[in-house]
């Protein structure tokens, strides 16, 4: 079957991707086949590469729509022909080839009127907001939200989520990602080029703060954030960088790390499940009408790397899909 790889001496690019003839996989016993529709592209993707160290051939590629071909003898939940999405395991080859292989406890059912392409770009970005907010957040303090990043994957979504949560929005953005913002809505947004968001935070909260902040940036935004906090407040924490000197103490706030892929890690099964019920939960809602990832376009498998390319230089709107077959 067809798939990109990366093989060679670390360090990797996205130059070293190669689309390249490898042995289609059986699944054992406690495993599914998918026959992959769409593969939704993520940062996430190209900083696995980058941080890869295999010399053999490895698939690449986290999020997947399409249909399951085979089920292992162990397999009683799911069957032959159903269609399915999932945010996958980074242990496990990727996505991004005509086959893969999955747990099955972490799938979710494709809605009959939801696409492939759109229930694939409603995966890692989606279901880390999803998990932000929905598992992590504390929503009893001030009802006002910062969200970082509003124009991301994970920043589009999480004000869809805080909608529905009621909550008052203020989000961070670029003039060039101003409007897809605009398209979700926000209550406040601040261009982040122009303005001190510290001051512009404290304004649209009349001094208070706000009582939740979800900051995808990490680093030394996250001490910049304490600023912004009303007292009480939760910061929760899934961009990447801890800075050193954090005072949570003055404003009794909290802070909660929120990381998708490391539930693979736990071995829990319980917990990988959940991401399974949380993709379930975002196909109703892509069925209804209640969300909407915002792609902005669709390529060909051909352009897989191409894609990624375009991602890391930072010049898409909204999310990138890849067709593997139409």
């Amino acid at each position: 079957m067809k798939a990109w790889t990366i093989t060679g001496p670390a360090p990797h690019t996205l130059d070293d991707l190669t689309l390249t003839d490898v042995p289609e996989p059986t699944p054992s016993a406690d495993e599914v086949k998918v026959y992959v529709r769409a593969v939704g592209l993520n940062p996430a993707d190209y900083k696995v590469i980058a941080d890869s160290t295999t010399t053999a051939p490895r698939v690449v590629g986290m999020d997947c729509a399409g249909e399951i071909v085979a089920v292992g003898a162990h397999v009683t939940d799911w069957a032959v022909g159903d269609r399915v999405m999932y945010h996958g395991d980074l242990r496990r080859a990727g996505s991004l080839a005509e086959f893969t292989v999955t747990t099955p406890l972490s799938l979710a059912p494709i809605p009959s009127n939801v696409s492939f392409e759109l229930a694939a770009a409603s995966l890692c970005g989606t279901l880390t907001a999803y998990q932000a907010l929905y598992r992590k957040a504390n929503l009893s303090e001030l009802p006002t939200v910062l969200i970082h990043a509003g124009g991301g994957a994970v920043g589009i979504a999480a004000l869809q989520f805080a909608h529905d949560l009621h909550l008052k929005t203020i989000t961070t953005t670029s003039a060039r990602k101003r409007p897809l913002i605009e398209k979700v809505g926000a209550d406040v947004i601040i261009d982040y080029h122009q303005e001190d968001v510290t001051a512009a935070v404290m304004k649209a909260t009349d001094g208070k703060g706000v009582g939740l902040s979800i900051n995808t940036i990490g680093g030394a935004e996250l001490a910049a954030d304490v600023d912004r906090m009303a007292y009480n407040g939760q910061i929760i924490a899934i961009g990447d960088g801890m800075p050193a000197d954090l005072d949570l103490d003055s404003k009794a706030l909290g802070i909660t790390r929120s990381a998708l892929g490391g539930v693979y890690h736990s071995n829990n099964s319980q917990e990988i499940a959940d991401l399974g019920f949380m993709a379930g939960v975002v196909g109703q809602k892509l069925a209804v009408g209640e969300f909407d990832p915002i792609v902005d376009r669709i390529l060909p498998f051909d352009d897989a790397a191409e894609g990624l390319k375009i991602l890391q230089r930072g010049e898409n709107l909204g999310k990138l899909v890849i067709q593997i077959q139409s």
